[in-house]
């Protein structure tokens, strides 16, 4: 398969930076046949009207982040549209003092389609609904036409249906009048109010003539709210994706705050099951230690742990159950993770065999290399294979005539400790815990 260089730009200096590639992911996906047919199946209940939800659990490098973006990809590839963003200390799903509209706000920003796989898709989604109800409305009877008013509160009942969908439906009438006067000042305004980002309630009435403002206690409902209107847009759904949810284990000391957040969870867990909401999937994203701490993490959380716990009936590696919301990523087998490395190669080769830069001998090399250095766990962590064996050909690369076996004789190859974005492990703690430094006398 070819290979575009900018697609090899983008792979090649995100692997090296042990970090996930946002572009040409189907250029090195190895394995987890089974985990994205799951996805799949969840994206076609959406698609359908339903609703899906998924916990990716795994230890740190095993691909959790690697997933929510090739899950992203596949997503947009069928019309969906995405909004992603990472949890934080100041982005939350439950919070009091404006965290969790800082997170709705990034959520907002960071929405993608297919032609805005980046983020920013925001105008764009409602222009294509402006287009649709234009055409729609130019297509009526000129007797049945009616008050262009009228139509757009007709056309948009089912949020009025909704949670806070009055305010919702009011703003995108606004926004539906700035663009058909050309006023750019009043379809800023409704972007802003639409992104989270007004402050006061006086502030965004004088503007836009609303009561209401978006604040940390709506976010699951505008999510609910955006899940409704993109399918009224032509799109097929929702999907929300939500990385490094162990920040709401180990770095908020508040137990408060995290059963907030755990509330949180568990109401969208018992709306996905139960059919309390419509058109959107949600993908969050988080270590073993975010899901099995039993202090701290989800399983401390008596109501979810119930809902989450695994099928007694699985057996690790041997009997697997997807049909849960849990979806735990295993170590990749020897032959995925040549597989992957073989992908590496073919992209700094543009897809063609005629430039690798090292034989299938010298993969073979490297893997026994890595396995005899760093054990088990080399299999457990593909971040740090990719990121070493990516390495490896950047040498070559640079180095014409230079031979891999000396290189890769003498190079150390060390396991990486930190997430990629520089977190420490989350099974430190560090907040270690009380009984940690007391001692009997």
């Amino acid at each position: 398969m070819n290979v575009k260089p900018r697609e090899r730009e983008a792979i090649v200096r995100s692997l090296l930076a042990g970090v996930v590639p946002r572009v040409g992911l189907h250029h090195i996906q190895a394995g987890r046949k089974d985990e994205v047919e799951a996805l799949l199946a969840d994206l076609a209940r959406v698609e359908d009207g339903g609703a899906a939800i998924r916990f990716v659990i795994g230890r740190f490098g095993t691909g959790k982040s690697f997933f929510l973006n090739l899950a992203k990809t596949v997503a947009l590839e069928k019309a969906f549209v995405v909004m992603q963003a990472d949890i934080a200390p100041t982005r939350r799903l439950y919070a009091s003092s404006g965290y969790a509209q800082a997170l709705y706000t990034e959520l907002a920003h960071n929405m993608a389609v297919r032609t805005k796989p980046a983020g920013g898709a925001l105008p764009g989604v409602i222009e294509r609904w402006i287009a649709a109800f234009a055409e729609e409305f130019e297509a009526r009877d000129e007797n049945e036409r009616g008050d262009v008013s009228r139509a757009i509160r007709e056309k948009l009942v089912p949020l009025q249906d909704l949670v806070s969908g009055h305010d919702f439906a009011a703003v995108l009438g606004r926004y539906l009048e700035g663009y058909r006067a050309g006023d750019d000042a009043l379809m800023a305004s409704c972007l802003r109010w639409l992104s989270g980002e007004y402050a006061t309630r006086t502030e965004a009435r004088a503007d836009l003539g609303v009561r209401s403002i978006i604040t940390d206690r709506d976010v699951y409902d505008y999510l609910k709210l955006w899940g409704t209107f993109v399918r009224l847009a032509g799109y097929s759904g929702l999907i929300v994706e939500l990385d490094e949810m162990g920040v709401l284990s180990h770095r908020l000391a508040n137990a408060t705050a995290r059963n907030g957040n755990y509330e949180v969870l568990l109401q969208i867990l018992n709306d996905c099951l139960q059919g309390g909401v419509a058109g959107v999937g949600f993908i969050f994203a988080g270590t073993d230690a975010f899901f099995d701490d039993r202090r701290r993490g989800v399983m401390s959380y008596g109501a979810l742990a119930g809902r989450l716990a695994a099928n007694p009936w699985t057996r690790d590696g041997l009997l697997k159950d997807l049909s849960g919301p849990v979806i735990r990523l295993e170590n990749l087998s020897p032959e995925e993770l040549w597989l992957l490395l073989h992908n590496i190669r073919n992209v700094f080769a543009l897809g063609d065999p005629q430039k690798y830069l090292i034989p299938d001998e010298g993969i073979d090399a490297f893997i026994r290399r890595c396995a005899a250095t760093l054990g088990a766990t080399f299999y457990q962590t593909p971040r740090d294979a990719a990121k070493a064996f990516t390495g490896l050909l950047a040498v070559l690369e640079q180095n014409p005539g230079a031979d891999w076996r000396a290189i890769l004789d003498g190079a150390p190859i060390e396991k990486g400790e930190v997430t990629e974005d520089g977190h420490k492990d989350e099974n430190k703690d560090e907040n270690e815990d009380e009984l940690v430094g007391f001692v009997l006398k």
